[in-house]
C-alpha cells in the first residue's frame, strides 16, 4: 500500500461520517413511492430555472409546453448526474486502490461510492418513471469523459466532486420543499440532498489537505483541470436534444440557453458557495480562468 501512516485528522473525520452513514441512509427502492401517479399540473422544476426562462423561445411556449419542458431538463441532469457519479466512483475507487484498506479513510471512500451506486439508480429510475429518455451527455463528451479516471487525481478530483455534488445540491435545497414540484421530484431531491452533505464534508477537507503540499507546476495542473472539468459540468447539464420536446430545433435551444443571463445566473448560484471555498484554497486561478469564465461560475475576471 502508498498509504501506510494514517493522518490522525482524516481518520477522526472518516470515523465520524461512517458513524453518520450507519445511522442514516436511504433506500431509494423501499423509500420512494415510485408507483404513485404525477400530480396533474405539477411542475418538475421551478420555471425561473428552466434553461430557456426570459428568452424569445419561452415566451412563445404553452404554459403546458413549459412543465413539458421543465421534465425534460430535469431528466437531462439527473442523467448527466448520473454519468458524472460514475465517473467520479471510477476515481474514487483509483485512490482506495492504493490506500490501506483497514483504514477508516478508505472505507468511507468506499461507503460513499455505495451511496453514490444507490444514487444513480435512483435517477435513472425517476427519469424512466417520468417517462423521459436516458439523455446523458452528448456522445462526444461521454466518450471524452473516459479520460478524466485516468488524469484525475489530488485537489482537483475532490474539487470536481464538489462542483458536480453543490451545484445540483444547491438547486435540489431550493426545490425539495416547494410544493409547487412534483412530489416523486422533491423526495428524490431530498434523498439526494441529505446524502451528499456527508460526501462534501469529506470531499472539502481532502481539498485543504492536498493543496497544502502542491509545488508550483503542481498547483498549474491542479487549478487547469478542474477548470476544465467544471466547464464540461456546467456546459454538460442539459442535452441539446430535450428542445425537440417542445417542438424546438436542438441547436437553437441550446444557443438559446446558453447565451440566456438568466440560465447563466442560475449557474452562478447553484456554484456561488463552491466557488468561494475553491477560491479561498488556491484552486481557481490561472491557468484555468479562461474555462471558469465559460463555465458561468464566475462572471469575470
Amino acid at each position: 500500500m502508498t498509504r501506510t501512516l494514517r493522518e490522525p485528522g482524516r481518520e477522526k473525520t472518516a470515523e465520524r461520517l461512517l458513524k453518520s452513514s450507519a445511522n442514516k441512509f436511504y433506500d431509494p427502492e423501499v423509500d420512494i413511492d415510485w408507483a404513485a401517479p404525477l400530480v396533474e399540473g405539477k411542475r418538475f422544476i421551478p420555471e425561473h430555472r428552466s434553461t430557456l426562462y426570459g428568452t424569445e423561445l419561452w415566451d412563445r411556449l404553452s404554459p403546458q409546453q413549459r412543465i413539458e419542458l421543465g421534465k425534460h431538463e430535469l431528466a437531462s441532469v439527473a442523467t448527466n448526474g448520473l454519468w458524472f457519479e460514475i465517473l467520479l466512483m471510477q476515481m474514487l475507487l483509483k485512490e482506495v486502490y492504493d490506500a490501506d484498506p483497514t483504514s477508516s479513510h478508505a472505507q468511507y471512500a468506499l461507503t460513499e461510492v455505495a451511496d453514490e451506486c444507490r444514487h444513480s439508480t435512483m435517477f435513472a429510475r425517476m427519469a424512466e418513471r417520468i417517462g423521459c429518455p436516458p439523455y446523458g451527455p452528448v456522445l462526444w463528451r461521454r466518450r471524452l469523459g473516459k479520460i478524466l479516471p485516468v488524469i484525475g487525481y489530488g485537489p482537483a478530483l475532490y474539487g470536481s466532486i464538489l462542483v458536480a455534488e453543490e451545484v445540483l445540491d444547491r438547486l435540489q435545497r431550493e426545490q425539495m420543499n416547494d410544493p409547487d414540484i412534483q412530489p416523486l421530484v422533491r423526495m428524490v431531491n431530498r434523498i439526494h440532498v441529505l446524502e451528499e452533505a456527508r460526501h462534501v464534508t469529506f470531499a472539502r477537507e481532502e481539498v485543504t489537505r492536498g493543496m497544502a503540499r502542491l509545488s508550483k507546476k503542481e498547483l498549474a495542473y491542479q487549478r487547469l483541470l478542474i477548470a476544465v472539468v467544471s466547464h464540461e459540468i456546467t456546459r454538460s447539464l442539459v442535452n441539446p436534444a430535450v428542445y425537440k420536446a417542445v417542438g424546438i430545433r436542438p441547436r437553437d435551444g441550446y444557443q438559446a440557453a446558453m447565451s440566456n443571463p438568466h440560465w447563466q445566473e442560475t449557474v452562478r448560484y447553484s456554484g456561488e458557495r463552491i466557488m468561494a471555498f475553491l477560491d479561498d484554497a488556491g484552486l481557481v486561478g490561472r491557468p484555468g480562468m479562461t474555462f471558469w469564465r465559460r463555465s458561468f461560475l464566475v462572471s469575470g475576471r
